[in-house]
């Protein structure tokens, strides 16, 4: 495998989570010498740690002592430390660089990067497009903030293959050289700002997806938030915009006429994609499609080909996904809403007669903008979480908020509240760091509550049924 040489190279990795755990593995195969180090006890680390141990690595955990940059050439961090970690800080201050895990895996890929980064919607927009370069004979990878990190992504594919990468702030925090060919920028609202010391920062982050892009590449930005279409004032590459409503002013751009998802440049119209095709719940998810489309467009692919995909696409696992329906109730898992933006598409998805499910950790979230979004659609708020009370209170006077210890008792009093032809959604609007190890195992678990609260009243209905049949003898 090519790649960049590290032999002789001695190399500091901060965080040991999958992140860390694929660099560290890069940077033993490229011949790096390695110190890993991450504030958790050894036993919260994964079991492959003492196996690396094994191979050379010196792994010190349980705090950042001083001197750990001591003799270090290059610092490599992880998406979940923050910046003004110690290490970190002792780094810049000796003069010593410091790289993300998305920048060390980038310096190996010969082959396209197709980035999104946004506040929501990237997971499902990133699947979309992978799924449709993949269809139109691209070799793909797809990582990132989705999952599978870019630097285990590089071990495992050719180097010259297509890279399609979800990108969150966290990461673009730290590139240096990361230039996607294509870069693809969602909505913007705040989010994380109990990581970022304000909604200003949070933005610069996600605008340094364009700051190493040339002319000849792409951007992809949405049209409708006069925010994004600021920040694209700012970039060098092509752009491209999408937004539901027609922009009118002769840009390059995708939106929504007449039942097509259509393309318009200058007096050009091209229809794309019916919107019948799209299978997603919610007008987020119309964009979101907007987004992958044009993004493939822009990387060569022919509408035909992209429609097919869309018509097929039936979202990821935790976005709006349908579970099911129970006695004429239907359970909605949007695990995945991460942030109040993502929870206002969930709700804005469904006409009325809610039970919606809010809770976890808030990352400084503001829940009173919700009240217009719960008002007149959402009939119950189960609250969940260190942010139970929160929501309450944010909430008071405009929806009835019943708090909630776990996830059992969230689904058997949604249920019981709930009437044939109501939905239950759970979009908790919060990180999950709090109960669960990530939003996955959150809903997850959901599910397999719902699937119990099932099987429980279909083992009732059949109890009682040889029951009647017992008396009726």
């Amino acid at each position: 495998m090519g790649g960049e040489d590290y032999r002789g190279r001695r190399v500091l990795v901060v965080g040991l989570a999958r992140s860390g755990l694929a660099a560290t593995k890069l940077l033993l195969g490229r011949g790096a010498q390695v110190r890993a180090n991450d504030a958790r006890p050894a036993e919260e680390l994964s079991s492959e740690w003492a196996e690396l141990a094994d191979r050379g690595v010196e792994v010190v955990t349980g705090s950042h002592p001083a001197g750990l940059v001591t003799g270090i050439d290059l610092v490599v961090v992880s998406p979940g430390v923050p910046t003004d970690a110690t290490p970190l800080l002792e780094a810049r201050r000796h003069g010593i660089p410091v790289w993300g895990e998305l920048e060390l895996a980038y310096r190996d890929i010969e082959g396209s990067i197709v980035a999104v980064t946004g506040t929501k919607g990237k997971s499902t927009t990133a699947t979309l497009i992978a799924q449709i370069l993949e269809r139109a004979g691209h070799q793909v990878a797809l990582g990132g903030n989705i999952g599978r990190p870019l630097s285990l992504l590089v071990q495992e594919y050719p180097l010259d293959a297509t890279f399609v990468v979800e990108v969150s702030s966290f990461q673009l925090e730290s590139i240096e050289r990361f230039r996607p060919r294509v870069a693809v920028l969602l909505n913007v609202t705040p989010d994380h700002l109990d990581r970022h010391p304000s909604f200003e920062v949070y933005r610069e982050a996600k605008e340094r997806i364009f700051s190493n892009q040339e002319q000849e590449d792409w951007a992809v930005v949405y049209g409708a938030n006069p925010l994004t279409r600021e920040m694209a004032t700012r970039i060098r590459s092509r752009k491209i915009f999408y937004s539901l409503e027609c922009m009118g002013d002769g840009a390059p751009h995708l939106c929504v006429e007449d039942g097509w998802i259509v393309r318009h440049e200058d007096s050009f119209t091209d229809e794309w994609i019916p919107l019948e095709h799209v299978q997603l719940p919610g007008k987020h998810n119309v964009e979101n499609v907007m987004a992958a489309a044009a993004a493939s467009h822009v990387m060569g692919v022919e509408s035909s080909l992209m429609s097919e995909v869309v018509e097929s696409f039936r979202g990821i696992p935790h976005a709006l996904e349908r579970i099911g329906e129970i006695r004429g109730v239907s359970f909605y898992d949007d695990s995945k809403a991460t942030n109040v933006a993502a929870a206002q598409a969930a709700i804005a998805s469904f006409e009325g007669n809610v039970v919606l499910v809010l809770g976890g950790r808030s990352k400084g979230a503001n829940f009173e903008v919700l009240r217009d979004d719960v008002k007149g659609k959402v009939k119950l708020v189960l609250s969940l979480g260190e942010s139970r009370d929160q929501i309450a209170e944010a909430l008071s006077g405009e929806v009835p908020v019943l708090p909630c210890a776990g996830l059992r008792e969230v689904v058997e009093r949604a249920f019981a509240h709930a009437e044939p032809g109501d939905t239950v959604l759970f979009s908790p609007a919060c990180a999950s760091f709090d109960m669960f190890a990530d939003y996955a195992e959150r809903g997850r678990l959901f599910k397999e509550e719902v699937r119990r609260l099932e099987k429980s009243l279909s083992d009732r209905g059949n109890r009682d049924r040889r029951e009647r049949k017992r008396t009726r003898r």
